[in-house]
């Protein structure tokens, strides 16, 4: 098996972007309008050296494997690298409470934890490119109705715009993944705040969809809180159909 072949299976899920097109392209979706921007997982910066050469930007990158981080100290010897798990890291010290974008080719198997981390650090990431799965990115951007509608999908939409950006072919990694994979754009919406308790906001949309077959009536019955003052129309719904506002008018009534 060729060297490089055996490093990019060492990886977390990751697949080695090779056509620098598309890094290219991912690296101009950034709006600009965020100084601060944190690279997650950059490899053997393949979309890393878009990103330094924009001297407006404050970059950081997050890479867990070492030889990576030695890589790319050596051929980028004036990016700041911090050698560590993005999903363990404390956000607030990195840019000292500043707000900051995040982009990268996300490796598959924690591409939803990092959106996860993100929604938990919303007040502190306005922006989020990002290659993903297509299939995430697909769930990420689904409307209510959508069989792909699901946790991320309610969760984000509530504090973000999703763009779907563009979809890239297998054949563009190494090694190749068995599915395709897209990029997608998060940009913080206007809502600073929900009209409900947030943490338990999160608790019914994902108390919910756990049991997605179900009507919200049976599916909100392990939450242990009166169902009485919720609208019949709303519990007789599955939470594939409920939008962002029927989920915190849900939460707002079991409130109270």
């Amino acid at each position: 098996m060729p060297k490089d072949d055996v490093r990019a299976k060492k990886f977390l899920g990751q697949h080695f972007l090779k056509d620098e097109r598309i890094a290219e392209r991912i690296a101009q979706s950034l709006s600009g309008e965020v100084a601060n921007v944190l690279e997650i997982g950059p490899g053997m910066g393949v979309l890393t050296k878009y990103l330094v050469q924009n001297e407006k930007l404050n970059f950081w990158a997050i890479e867990i494997d070492t030889e990576s981080v030695e890589y790319l100290h050596n051929h980028y010897p004036s990016l700041n690298v911090i050698e560590g798990d993005f999903l363990k890291l404390d956000v607030s010290t990195l840019f000292k409470d500043q707000p900051f974008a995040v982009i990268g080719n996300f490796p598959y198997n924690i591409s939803s934890q990092i959106l996860f981390k993100v929604y938990d650090n919303r007040n502190a990431v306005p922006e989020v490119v990002g290659m993903f799965q297509k299939e995430v990115a697909e769930r990420v951007a689904a409307k209510p109705g959508s069989k792909t509608y699901g946790i991320l999908s309610v969760l984000l939409s509530a504090f973000y715009n999703t763009e779907y950006l563009f979809t890239v072919d297998e054949h563009v990694f190494n090694p190749p993944p068995k599915v395709k994979s897209a990029v997608i754009r998060l940009r913080r919406n206007e809502v600073s705040a929900l009209d409900c308790d947030e943490k338990l906001f999160t608790t019914v949309v994902k108390t919910g969809f756990n049991q997605r077959r179900k009507t919200m009536r049976n599916a909100l019955k392990p939450i242990g809180k009166s169902l009485a003052n919720i609208p019949e129309d709303l519990l007789m719904k599955r939470a594939e159909q409920l939008s962002v506002a029927d989920f915190v008018m849900i939460t707002k009534l079991l409130e109270e």
